[in-house]
């Protein structure tokens, strides 16, 4: 027997931060469900974390962001992480 589908409000959430730490603004890149389908946004430090508090965001580790490069980079050019 097959597990229901999550609902779009039980789906995981996810962030990976692109701007340095203590920046005036916070560049991120933000998925939901999938974390190699995601946008890229920007906002104030406060308003970032308030964004995070409310998406109940799981932050990436970086052997998430690893695997979602090398995905981008296979896409790109054709090949597992090679370039």
């Amino acid at each position: 027997m097959s597990q229901p589908a999550q609902t779009f409000d039980q789906m995981p959430r996810y962030v990976r931060v692109r701007s340095e730490p203590g920046a005036r603004l916070v560049e991120f890149d933000f998925a939901i469900g999938h974390p190699d389908l995601f946008v890229e946004l920007v906002l104030p430090s406060a308003a970032f974390e308030h964004f995070c508090q409310h998406n109940r965001v799981q932050h990436m580790s970086e052997e998430m962001a690893r695997a979602v490069d090398e995905e981008m980079i296979k896409w790109r050019f054709g090949e597992h992480g090679s370039r």
